[in-house]
């Protein structure tokens, strides 16, 4: 058994179900439907790419190692956590009472009831825009992977072959946990999108969205 391997995993695990920007995200898209919510998971799996890829090829270093570079990612990722957090708070206002069948008023009328939306292509590569830029633009993710990989290189071993395992995994984990959520959050979906649930939920991920967003960007630079 390769204790390093198992260590890492658990390890990473953590670190992939660490509530964050993502997870919002993806709770708050998988409150739309099943498949914005997939999609979201789909958008941060690719976000976490993005950063073993990094990694592994070693250019985070050259961002952690520059200032100015990493301040400008560190303001990008502020900047649209932000937008997403009052993009939420702002779709409160927005969202369509229920008439007392239970039906949102506005709903086309011979609707089946109860049955699932289905988003456009357009709002299908919106979530998954959405999950990836939240990840991929996340200013701790290239720190933390440049020093976690080396850890779980054993000493003698090529490190290549070691670090592109670890990142996969990372890779894997992450689209088992994020769409795990995702359909747990569609599985409680009747009682999650009943008015007062979705907008306290809506709020909520809008509130923590926004100050995630103002952290980073009125912050001092994350090192």
């Amino acid at each position: 058994m390769d204790a390093q391997l198992i260590a890492f995993t658990g390890v990473a695990a953590g670190m992939v179900a660490l509530p964050g920007a993502d997870f919002t995200v993806v709770v708050r898209n998988a409150l739309a439907s099943r498949t914005a919510g997939l999609a979201s998971a789909l958008g941060v799996a690719g976000g976490l790419l993005v950063h073993t890829a990094l990694a592994v090829a070693g250019l985070a270093a050259v961002l952690v190692t520059m200032p100015v570079l990493f301040r400008t990612v560190q303001l990008l990722g502020g900047a649209y956590v932000l937008y997403l957090g009052l993009s939420a708070l702002y779709a409160i206002r927005r969202r369509p009472a229920q008439d007392g069948s239970g039906t949102p008023s506005g709903a086309p009328e011979g609707a089946p009831k109860g049955a699932p939306e289905r988003p456009a292509p357009r709002e299908f590569g919106r979530a998954v825009r959405q999950g990836f830029l939240t990840n991929a633009l996340n200013p701790k993710a290239p720190v933390l992977f440049l020093s976690l990989l080396p850890q779980f290189v054993p000493a003698g071993q090529p490190p290549l072959p070691r670090t592109l395992l670890l990142a996969a995994l990372v890779v894997v984990l992450a689209l088992i946990w994020f769409p795990a959520v995702a359909l747990l959050v569609d599985r409680l979906g009747r009682w999650l999108r009943r008015p007062r649930t979705a907008r306290a939920i809506e709020g909520g991920s809008g509130v923590a969205l926004t100050g995630l967003g103002l952290a980073l960007v009125t912050g001092p630079l994350l090192r």
